[in-house]
């Protein structure tokens, strides 16, 4: 019982310290650039009562950047969080999965071949990433769903997805595979509410989804049949987090295309931030958000006056941790 009641506090004062640090980094990267602003003045602009030059900079440049970036990092940061659990596996993320990649291949078919706007994108995701969802869990069933098997088909699904999606590009039209190629790197370059207005109203959904699937999910991690003697249907809330876990990933890729590795690592720091190293989807979804927004300011400013996709950024990082990762698993064993 006192482990109950010392948990909340330590995971709402955590929360509360990373949320802060998003607010921090979300002003930093509104008052950066090649116009630079001080506090007073982003504040000033935020509330509509700077100049129309300042103002404009911030509200309609700058923030619908900062407010994807945090958006996304929470997707898929809680995404990870929910395969992390239901895997009962560091590795359990939607990036070794696959699941993105499916999502990748949706938007490519969308733009290559159909020239699609941003609903119809978004929707060819969300299939995508569905139907990669179902092939991965279909063929890695036997009599039951491993662990392990499940990541290795993941692994070698993913693989096919990537050569089909090469495939792809290589034989689409020049300005269809520039297209392609840019959306492909993973950026939140020209973003704009417009452009997430679909994604984001789903992102809002399946978070819902699994925040009200969140206890149950706690409970899966003690096995099946510990969970079905609490009271919790294993397979349909199974279900219900996966397919909540998969929208948050392919919205997430229809926006700004496959961010790797924000799903792996997210989830992974949460956990040692809270208390007993249980799995927390808010606390994973802040730390995706403050990830994804730092990453991102990287991304812009490193290299200034050159902008990298973020993707590049969280591809060196998540490269690095996934190496260390699977070196101390494979100690492990």
């Amino acid at each position: 019982m006192n482990y109950v009641v010392r948990r909340g506090p330590r995971l709402f004062l955590t929360g509360g310290l990373l949320v802060c640090c998003c607010l921090a980094l979300a002003v930093l990267s509104l008052g950066t650039g090649s116009l630079p602003l001080s506090i007073p003045q982003v504040m000033e602009a935020l509330w509509g009562t700077a100049p129309d030059p300042v103002r404009i900079v911030v509200t309609h440049w700058r923030l619908p950047r900062v407010a994807v970036a945090l958006l996304l990092g929470a997707a898929l940061g809680a995404s990870g969080a929910i395969f992390q659990s239901l895997m009962r596996n560091p590795l359990g993320s939607p990036d070794i999965l696959g699941f993105n990649t499916g999502a990748h291949s949706g938007v490519l078919l969308a733009i290559v071949l159909f020239n699609s706007g941003y609903s119809t994108i978004t929707a060819a995701a969300m299939a995508g990433g569905g139907l990669t969802a179902v092939a991965v869990y279909m063929l890695a069933w036997r009599n039951g769903i491993h662990t392990f098997r499940l990541i290795i088909v993941g692994i070698a699904v993913r693989a096919l997805l990537v050569a089909a999606n090469t495939a792809l590009v290589v034989g689409a039209s020049l300005e269809s595979a520039l297209s392609a190629g840019l959306w492909s790197a993973g950026s939140l370059n020209g973003v704009t509410w417009a452009k997430c207005l679909p994604a984001a109203v789903i992102i809002a959904l399946a978070l819902l989804l699994a925040l009200a699937l969140a206890r149950s999910m706690r409970l899966l991690e003690m096995g099946d049949d510990a969970a079905r003697g609490l009271g919790v249907s294993a397979e349909r809330t199974r279900l219900g987090l996966m397919s909540a876990g998969v929208a948050l990933t392919a919205a997430a890729t229809a926006v700004a295309g496959p961010i790797s590795f924000i799903a792996l690592v997210a989830p992974q720091i949460s956990r040692r931030l809270a208390v007993g190293g249980t799995a927390s989807i808010p606390l994973a979804a802040i730390t995706g958000s403050l990830l994804l927004l730092a990453a991102d300011l990287a991304a812009q400013r490193l290299f200034s006056p050159y902008q990298l996709p973020v993707g590049v950024v969280t591809v060196c990082i998540g490269g690095i941790y996934l190496i260390a990762l699977l070196i101390r698993e494979s100690r492990k064993t």
